[in-house]
């Protein structure tokens, strides 16, 4: 209980700084309206072009919805794997790991603080675009089943993220691997556009990914709401944070190896 307090008084300290300045606060959350925006005008044309009110069982109410959350997730993550790249490279994290915490456990606790508001402004600001353009949002469950896949998500990013910076061990510059990255969650995540338009063969390989389960099962969640769903969702953040999070383990286990031995 003494170690789960104390990174949840890391959180809630990170919590309250990022309302220190809360004009940068809703200046990076007015981002998501100019973007709901153009997905709206890109989305009319496309479905008045099918010539339907429905593609493959979405309608243009469901895909903005879909895309409001999508980008919420998406410009809620904190920059992870910058800040511990950072770390590594300019040798503080040698003095990080005299701390009486663990160095990941603290980067998650503070990567968590930074999330919520952002994530809460987000979704504020995109719900208003969103409700004024295609009507009112989903109920009450697609809210409630939704941010429980959202916490999975933040989850799985922060495994992703804190495994890219630590890269930072063997590599110079992490630039690339996070481009990487950010794209792979764009196109294979159902950033951009939903899963459900790709075809089968490529929706298949898309869902068995770790970047699905970030993006596109919360946000599908949300605007598709069902219990089987949900379980499908949870089950697939599961595997996947078992599997990254025993990499993240790994790696650091092998980077603090050899900053003990080289020095830092």
């Amino acid at each position: 209980m003494k170690s789960v307090s104390k990174y949840w008084a890391i959180f809630q300290t990170t919590l309250v700084n990022s309302l220190a300045y809360p004009g940068e606060l809703i200046g990076r959350s007015l981002m998501i309206v100019p973007f709901m925006w153009i997905f709206y005008q890109l989305w009319n044309v496309t479905f008045n072009a099918a010539g339907t009110a429905s593609i493959n069982g979405l309608t243009l109410r469901d895909t903005m919805w879909y895309l409001m959350l999508a980008e919420t997730i998406e410009l809620s993550r904190s920059f992870v794997a910058r800040t511990v790249s950072e770390n590594v490279k300019d040798g503080s994290i040698a003095y990080m790991l005299n701390k009486p915490y663990s160095f990941i456990l603290y980067q998650f606790s503070n990567s968590m603080g930074e999330t919520v508001f952002r994530a809460l402004m987000n979704a504020v600001f995109g719900s208003v675009v969103v409700w004024r353009l295609v009507g009112a949002p989903p109920g009450l469950s697609g809210w409630t089943l939704a941010f429980l896949a959202i916490i999975g998500s933040w989850i799985l990013n922060f495994c992703t993220a804190c495994l890219i910076g630590l890269a930072a061990f063997a590599v110079e510059d992490i630039s690339a691997f996070v481009w990487i990255y950010q794209k792979f969650a764009f196109i294979l995540g159902g950033l951009l556009i939903p899963l459900d338009f790709y075809p089968a063969w490529l929706q298949s390989i898309a869902k068995a990914l770790p970047f699905s389960a970030m993006v596109y099962g919360p946000a599908r969640l949300f605007v598709s709401p069902s219990l089987d769903l949900f379980a499908n969702v949870i089950m697939m953040q599961a595997i996947w944070i078992l599997i990254l999070g025993l990499a993240l383990a790994t790696a650091y286990r092998r980077g603090v190896t050899s900053l003990t031995i080289n020095g830092g």
